[in-house]
């Protein structure tokens, strides 16, 4: 049985978040593991309305708070210890992390 460990990786900062995807490439590369990505996907723009009174008033707000959020996708096919390596990083404040496991089975006896 094959594991695939599909990571994504999302922040603001988009800095940070390319320096956290260098270091799981190289760690990947050293151990010789089976790493596709990164896929970035297209940057999502949010804005959010900021009030100056609890009641919502729309006729007295703030100026919205706009940002960017950027992320990135990578899947490391087998090479358990390089997943676990990766899924128990330290990563940097304002880095978001999942990481999810999918078992894949060869054809054949069962």
């Amino acid at each position: 049985m094959t594991f695939i460990t599909k990571i994504l990786l999302q922040s603001g900062n988009r800095p940070v978040l390319d320096s956290v995807v260098s270091d799981i490439r190289s760690l990947a590369g050293r151990k010789g593991a089976d790493l596709r990505g990164p896929h970035s996907d297209p940057p999502e723009r949010h804005r959010v309305p900021q009030y100056k009174t609890l009641s919502g008033d729309e006729g007295r707000q703030f100026r919205s708070w706009d940002y960017t959020v950027y992320t990135r996708r990578l899947e490391i096919v087998g090479h358990n210890d390089v997943s676990r390596r990766v899924a128990q990083m330290d990563f940097p404040p304002g880095i978001r992390v999942e990481v999810e496991l999918e078992q894949i089975q060869g054809m054949g006896k069962a």
